[in-house]
């Protein structure tokens, strides 16, 4: 599947906030959208136009829907497929959304500490370090349900790589809905995120407005 490979900065600048693509590194490093904040004072990075010009109905949506596509790294074909499960699912179609999203096994693995952005989490899941009830799970969008125990492969857990991650993501705070134990590099998915523990700033409103058109 085609996936964007560039400058992540970038997409943070288009959105005109940081979407934090690199983990914790987007925190400690001065980025170019907070030098350009400071330089140009009341103009937001990336939208130079809205300055002039009011974003239409449309436009704000499609922002909303680029944003949550970029946090969580799918593509447009992908998303679609997520928001048509969403409205499929009993309940909130925009809440459903989100919490599809969320239950992707490559956002497990970084809401668990174990990839220092969703992206390296991504890798971790495709190199085969991951397991999913004891069986391996080489698949970044396979969802994972209520109960499943994620955790890093036995013969993976001595790796540096893993010892250099959690030094990073230790103070991370893993999600309500999540257990991790991260002495034996495990995590059980407690229960289904509700929309008050998904701390993603998208309002999925926008995007279910989109798609009903």
């Amino acid at each position: 599947m085609a996936r964007y490979t560039g400058p992540v900065c970038r997409l943070c600048r288009r959105e005109g906030e940081k979407l934090f693509l690199k983990g914790e590194k987007c925190s400690k490093v001065k980025c170019p959208i907070t030098v350009h904040m400071s330089k140009k004072k009341g103009i937001t990075p990336g939208q130079h136009g809205d300055s002039r010009k009011k974003l239409s109905e449309y436009g704000l949506q499609l922002r909303q829907k680029q944003k949550a596509k970029r946090i969580y790294g799918v593509m447009e074909t992908q998303f679609k497929n997520y928001f048509v499960e969403a409205e499929r699912i009993k309940g909130i179609t925009g809440e459903n959304l989100l919490r599809l999203l969320e239950l992707r096994l490559d956002n497990v693995v970084y809401r668990l500490g174990y990839g220092r952005s969703r992206t390296e989490a991504r890798q971790v899941v495709r190199h085969n370090h991951i397991t999913v009830n004891g069986e391996k799970v080489n698949i970044p969008s396979y969802i994972v349900k209520v109960g499943d125990v994620v955790a890093v492969k036995s013969k993976s857990m001595d790796f540096q790589r893993f010892k250099d991650i959690l030094e990073v993501t230790e103070s991370r705070a893993v999600p309500e809905w999540l257990s991790a134990d991260h002495a034996r590099l495990t995590g059980t998915i407690a229960a289904r995120p509700a929309r008050d523990q998904i701390d993603t700033q998208v309002n999925e409103t926008l995007i279910v407005e989109l798609y009903s058109k």
